[in-house]
């Protein structure tokens, strides 16, 4: 078993590979600097990542479980989903 605090970045990038894209969750493009400040404070690196500009105006952020994607979900409830039109 993987210790994944002690992962190297190329460890951590392909540990993601494996479970991307994981549970997709959608905000407005505006949240961009707040949602990521809220991942890096509540999850472990390994457990999220996210992909810019998926949509005009939001990005996309993946998560490994749905546990983590409904916290997400939670925090951001208002502009989940907003952005995509």
């Amino acid at each position: 078993m993987i210790d994944k605090s002690n992962m190297t970045p190329q460890e951590l990038f392909e540990y993601k590979l494996r479970w991307k894209p994981g549970v997709t969750v959608d905000v407005h493009s505006d949240l961009h600097i707040q949602c990521k400040d809220w991942c890096r404070r509540n999850m472990q690196r390994w457990e999220w990542g996210m992909d810019t500009w998926t949509y005009v105006y939001s990005h996309s952020y993946h998560f490994e479980t749905q546990e983590k994607a409904d916290e997400f979900k939670t925090e951001f409830r208002e502009w989940v989903d907003k952005g995509k039109t």
